[in-house]
Parts: structure tokens; C-alpha cells; sequence
């Protein structure tokens, strides 16, 4: 039952908007570990942590997952109980989403996937291992948790996949008409990665290898941002760079690659 414990965490700004989180949830449908996970989960339940002042991106959220699974089940969880009073009361309609008060133990709800953006990076950098490790602990078999950072408008965003044993991938995603180079994203890179973002280190390398892609592909500017961004992608991976092969049919600009290739070193 939700709400029978403290929440763990502290109060964050509470910052949101209509379709911020557009191109993660685009992902998300599109990404085929996530799909397989709604699809096979006994209870298709999902929990967007933190959802801010307004639960319009929650309400989004189902909306969108539903074309995956359409009797998915969406539970916004906020640490501060006027938020919750308030989506409560603006959501009164909306069947498939509910409100509750909760933090990272999930409000001890078991989930097939976690979405928990613009969360942590309000956090110090050394509170993350402890909070992955909580939400991991509580997520149903199969289940997965996006921890991820955007811009106000949603144009330029990075999340990293977790499972129940750790970190999986690492996405960069944005429009690519609003970059002037890949590198432009580094400012939206997940709290555990920002500051390990100086020369030497695997998340500095793969940003400066796009950054030189990027200028490489400047031909195929004259077909428009997108694809050169697509073009980036693939001379990324004739390098030799674990990049995931984009889909054909590509509205944002995305950039996965695994975990263990840009994971700061561990002392």
C-alpha cells in the first residue's frame, strides 16, 4: 500500500511543463528492453518519482505507454503532499493515472519501470548510489528505471537505464536543430556523470569523438540537422564507438551506448 512510510529524499524545485519530457518518452516507447518489459510484467504497473508541481507529464506518460500495453497502470509519487493534493485534484478523471506521496522506496509499490527525472540531478552526486540502489531493490522481476536530466523546454536531455543490477545504457537526446555540436549536452548529463566530464575520461572522450563526427558530417547539413545527426551516429560507429544503430524513421537526435563504456572509474 502506498504511503504507509516516510519518503526517502528531500523536497526539489518541482519545475515541469507540457511535453518536457516528449523525447524520453518517445524512447521509451521505441526501446526494445522497454517494451519487452511492459509487455511480459504480470502487473503492468509504472511510477514516474518526482513528477513536479503540475502532473502533466505523468498524465503524458501514460498516455504514450498505453500504445505499448493499454492497460498500463501509472502512479506519480511526490515527496511534498501539496503536490500530491493538487494532481490528485486535477486528475480526478484519469483512470489509469493516480497520485501518491513517496520518494525512492516507491512508497513501497513494485514496478515493472521507474521514471525519475530531473530528480537526482537536484541531489549531491554522492547520494545517487543510494538512491539507484533503493529504487533497484524495489522494482518488480524484469523491471527497469530511467534516471534522467532535461532542459526547461525539452530539447536536450540524457538518461541513463537501470536494471536490478545496475546501470545498463547511457542516451543523449535532443533537437538537433537546437545544438551547435553534440557536446552542447554535456550540461544535461546525469549527476553521477557531469563532473566526470574533463579530458581523460570515457564520457569526455565519447563527447569529443561526436563533437569531431559532427564537423565531419557538416555535408549533410544541407539535408537538414537530422541527417547529419543520423550520419554523426554512423561514423561514430564505423570508429569503432559502441553506438546503437538508430531507427530508421528518427524525429529526435539520440546517441546510445552501454554503460560500461562511459562508467566513471571506480577507486
Amino acid at each position: 500500500m502506498t504511503g504507509t512510510s516516510r519518503p526517502v529524499g528531500a523536497i526539489t524545485r518541482g519545475t515541469t511543463g507540457y511535453n518536457r519530457l516528449r523525447r524520453s518518452d518517445r524512447w521509451l516507447v521505441h526501446s526494445p528492453r522497454v517494451r519487452t518489459a511492459l509487455r511480459a510484467a504480470a502487473d503492468p504497473l509504472v511510477v514516474d518519482l518526482g513528477y513536479g508541481a503540475l502532473p502533466v507529464t505523468t498524465v503524458e506518460l501514460s498516455s504514450r505507454l498505453q500504445t505499448v500495453r493499454p492497460d498500463v497502470r501509472v502512479v506519480g509519487l511526490e515527496i511534498h503532499p501539496e503536490r500530491v493534493a493538487t494532481a490528485q485534484a486535477l486528475t480526478d478523471e484519469q483512470g489509469a493515472v493516480r497520485f501518491a506521496l513517496g520518494g525512492f522506496e516507491l512508497a513501497g509499490l513494485r514496478p515493472v519501470l521507474v521514471r525519475a527525472f530531473n530528480v537526482l540531478r537536484q541531489y549531491p552526486v554522492e547520494a545517487v548510489p543510494d538512491a539507484w540502489a533503493t529504487m533497484m531493490r524495489r522494482l518488480a522481476p524484469g523491471g527497469l528505471i530511467v534516471d534522467g536530466t532535461c532542459d526547461e523546454l525539452g530539447r536536450r536531455c540524457c538518461w541513463v537505464l537501470l536494471d536490478a543490477d545496475g546501470p545498463v545504457s547511457l542516451t543523449l537526446a535532443c533537437d538537433p536543430f537546437n545544438i551547435e555540436q553534440p557536446s552542447d549536452l554535456a550540461e544535461r548529463l546525469p549527476k553521477v556523470l557531469i563532473h566526470h566530464n574533463v579530458a581523460g575520461r570515457p564520457i569526455h572522450t565519447l563527447l569529443s569523438a561526436a563533437d569531431r563526427a559532427w564537423a565531419s558530417a557538416a555535408g549533410h547539413g544541407v539535408f537538414g540537422p537530422r541527417v547529419r545527426w543520423r550520419a554523426m551516429v554512423e561514423l561514430l560507429r564505423a570508429e569503432g564507438h559502441p553506438v546503437a544503430a538508430p531507427r530508421r524513421r528518427l524525429r529526435d537526435g539520440v546517441l546510445t551506448v552501454p554503460w560500461s563504456s562511459v562508467a566513471p572509474a571506480t577507486h
